[in-house]
């Protein structure tokens, strides 16, 4: 039976207007308009016909009619860029913690006046299977193919089969630290920054020139630290880590490695005491001790489980820990989120340049609860009014 129509009313059916790998997705189904469109440029509209293409490892080349207002997610980097192109009501779905990531973000979000997300209650569940993306039938899952097939229940052929069938996928999470795919994806597969990611998932809702005022904000803010950054004799040595409950242990993250988990640091040039251990591999507090870290930075330190308060009680009041000099002087510090869209990485870099280099960009107010901290106009490293008129379309 062909499935392009209603069975019963002979009406068009999704399949109508749809298609993946090249072709349309919209129609009646996509509501909005852009005021962007009639430009042909590359990602842009067709003056022709009114669609607009977007390109990007892996899913290749999507055409648009509109911009898409249901749209699944599964990491917050693409969900945290829809709402910075001023469509964060668009995800309806996130399968990765969304209460956690609600948190999170909401705790960055607070010092953007009238800007924030609702994720808590996002349906979402790791590892979903086939008909849960059926039965949420997305305009769009702005997620990576590929990352999704490193979950067991999922194959290339199954996200063939939900891209067609569904609606197509446009993506790139292996970008986070420029992993490598999984051998069916490798002729497919292109690595991005952040900022590029962000650029075509902004095309893709007809926002470039929210893109376009964000990243000069964001450039001017790395021209500025840039200009400032101390010789590299006078950087301080750093450790990332997430601190294992109940062990003697933690994880370590790199500092300076590629992809855009380290987007926010990379750009800072410090030192890291374990840049030679693989990332995410664990070491013991004797390899911490032996480090000598002058910072120790907490990733998702704002959460409740690995709160940096629990990290700095634990080292402090640890016979082994306590004579590490981030110990000694104070410097334990948290981070955010690490799958990190275009706004938590603006208030990541000012944070941690403050964490780093306190007497150049203004000290960090030692965090102990709440929404990131309020930092006096004059020492901020970029303007919160101009970055919550931008994703509000005010500027």
């Amino acid at each position: 039976m062909n499935d392009t129509t209603d069975r019963t009313t002979g009406a068009p059916t999704r399949r109508d207007y749809m298609k993946y790998g090249g072709t349309v997705v919209g129609g009646g189904l996509l509501a909005g308009c852009s005021d962007l469109a009639g430009q042909n440029e590359p990602g842009s509209s067709d003056e022709s016909d009114g669609t607009y293409s977007v390109t990007m490892a892996p899913s290749g080349t999507v055409e648009f009619e509109r911009p898409p207002e249901n749209v699944f997610t599964i990491l917050p980097h693409h969900a945290d860029m829809a709402l910075a192109a001023g469509h964060g009501d668009a995800v309806s779905s996130m399968m990765y913690n969304p209460a956690y990531n609600d948190t999170m973000w909401n705790k960055f979000l607070e010092r953007l006046p009238g800007v924030s997300v609702d994720w808590a209650d996002l349906p979402g569940t790791w590892d979903p299977d086939r008909e849960f993306l059926y039965e949420l039938d997305s305009d769009l899952h702005l997620a990576d193919p590929a990352y999704m097939t490193n979950m067991p229940s999922w194959t290339r052929e199954d996200t063939a089969e939900i891209g067609e069938q569904v609606a197509p996928w446009f993506g790139n999470t292996l970008s986070n630290a420029n992993k490598e795919p999984g051998a069916e994806w490798a002729d497919d597969y292109e690595y991005y920054t952040l900022w590029e990611i962000f650029e075509k998932v902004a095309k893709v809702f007809q926002a470039e020139e929210r893109y376009e005022a964000l990243k000069a904000v964001h450039s001017e803010m790395l021209t500025t630290i840039e200009a400032d950054l101390p010789s590299e004799d006078e950087r301080p040595s750093v450790a990332m880590i997430i601190l294992i409950q109940g062990e003697e242990s933690m994880y370590t993250y790199a500092l300076n490695g590629p992809g855009f988990l380290t987007a926010h640091t990379r750009p800072l040039g410090a030192h890291d005491v374990f840049a030679d251990v693989q990332t995410e591999s664990t070491v013991d507090y004797e390899a911490l001790v032996e480090a000598d870290p002058d910072v120790v930075l907490c990733l998702a330190g704002m959460s409740e489980s690995r709160h940096v308060t629990k990290t700095r009680e634990r080292f402090q009041n640890d016979p082994v820990t306590e004579s590490v000099t981030a110990v000694e002087n104070d410097r334990i510090h948290t981070q955010g989120g690490r799958n990190q869209g275009p706004i938590m990485n603006l208030f990541q870099t000012e944070m941690t340049a403050k964490e780093l280099y306190p007497d150049t960009f203004g000290e960090w107010p030692t965090y102990t609860d709440g929404p990131y901290p309020e930092i006096p106009e004059d020492e901020q490293l970029f303007d919160r009014q101009e970055v919550a008129d931008i994703i509000n379309g005010n500027n």
